[in-house]
């Protein structure tokens, strides 16, 4: 058998580990004695063009030639493998910044793409999402292909393609259209449409000067207000002040973003999740002190909004205040004990403070959420240094 694709339960090096301990054998190409292919499921096999792998492309070709030879995904090899779904990273559900971490996305681009429908939480514990690993990889993958100038019409070609041959769902051509419409929301203002996105000008063929959101019949993915309309600024809602705060702070535009997030706290005051992006606009503003604030007014508002415990944690580890820390980190805890995030922090925390004892059950509950990523590598490296005197010295 072989691989194509990124495998988003082992390396390759340990998927053929695996096929050898199984009574099997693999090779790194298709020949005439392959029987089975595997396509990883961390994103799509597609190559930089965007179409699909040239192992995949071989693959099909020789299965209509006649050659007994399976194509299956990830999960179905790990089913016959009899590992089960709870030992599938593919299967676990992931937050977002434990995806960050994953993916090298940034958490605000997964909060976005979340709000654009892009992709959608598994489930959520209180405000906190979890997120499909394949989804999030996919949706990555995609917005990679589209930003290096793929065609959409090739990307959705492939993926058509792939659907049909490991029986996957249209899921990724719905996100791909999703995509494709949120770089192409356009204003019309007086002098005809205007792309935000590039500052581009289209032609007006209607001629209509209303000066609306120009999107699909269905509601715009994204809100963009653009700063050079200051005749609607009279008319805001507290609606279109949180999205232009959240737009700008995406933009990385923090100061404006402040000043967004203050005028819905005048509509609103307050409001738990106003001040959480506000909190954030403050700190990459440089203005710590400020964020610690808005963070504990969220926790104020909204006593279980457990991904504002973990932030002010962080901030107060940052600050070197770590008591104040853990404390923080142990509230989230008793909200969501099985929150990720929140039992890595606080066994960094700990073990800080010399602490690694009580630190231990939380880099293993850590470990048992997700095994993968530089948290995890940190995780083990932990325990592995506590449990060996040699390291603990050198340390």
């Amino acid at each position: 058998m072989a691989f194509t694709g990124i495998l988003a339960s082992v390396t390759h090096q340990q998927g053929m580990d695996l096929v050898a301990r199984h009574g099997g054998a693999s090779a790194s190409h298709i020949s005439s004695q392959t029987t089975m292919l595997v396509v990883g499921e961390e994103g799509w096999p597609l190559e930089s063009n965007g179409q699909p792998s040239v192992k995949l492309q071989e693959a099909v070709e020789r299965k209509r030639q006649g050659q007994p030879l399976r194509i299956i995904n990830e999960s179905i090899w790990l089913q016959l493998l009899d590992l089960g779904e709870d030992n599938s990273s593919v299967h676990r559900v992931y937050t977002p910044a434990m995806l960050s971490q994953l993916l090298g996305v940034p958490v605000h681009v997964i909060r976005r793409w979340e709000r654009a429908g892009l992709i959608r939480p598994v489930r959520k514990v209180f405000r906190l999402p979890y997120f499909s690993f394949q989804e999030v990889a996919s949706a990555r993958r995609l917005s990679e292909l589209l930003s290096q100038g793929v065609p959409r019409s090739e990307i959705e070609s492939s993926l058509g393609n792939l659907c049909q041959i490991t029986g996957g769902t249209d899921r990724p051509l719905a996100q791909l259209q999703l995509l494709a419409r949120d770089s192409r929301i356009v204003y019309r203002d007086g002098h005809g449409f205007l792309e935000p996105a590039s500052g581009q000008r289209l032609f007006d063929f209607d001629g209509d000067d209303s000066g609306d959101l120009v999107t699909s019949p269905t509601e715009p993915l994204v809100s963009v207000i653009e700063s050079d309309l200051p005749d609607n600024h009279l008319h805001w809602t507290f609606r279109d002040w949180f999205d232009r705060g959240r737009q700008l702070l995406e933009e990385d535009s923090v100061t404006e973003a402040v000043e967004a997030f203050r005028m819905c706290l005048m509509d609103q005051p307050g409001h738990a999740e106003v001040n959480f992006h506000l909190a954030e606009a403050l700190y990459r503003s440089d203005r710590s002190e400020a964020a610690l604030e808005r963070y504990y007014a969220a926790v104020e508002s909204d006593h279980d909004f457990i991904e504002a415990w973990t932030q002010l944690g962080c901030l107060h580890e940052e600050r070197g205040e770590l008591e104040a820390a853990l404390e923080a980190f142990q509230v989230a805890l008793d909200a969501h004990p099985d929150f990720p995030d929140a039992h890595w922090h606080k066994a960094e925390v700990l073990w800080q403070l010399g602490q690694s004892d009580q630190a231990i059950p939380h880099w293993e509950r850590y470990l048992e959420f997700n095994g993968r990523g530089p948290w995890a590598e940190t995780a083990r490296h932990r325990l592995d240094e506590v449990s060996d005197p040699v390291l603990q010295t050198e340390a």
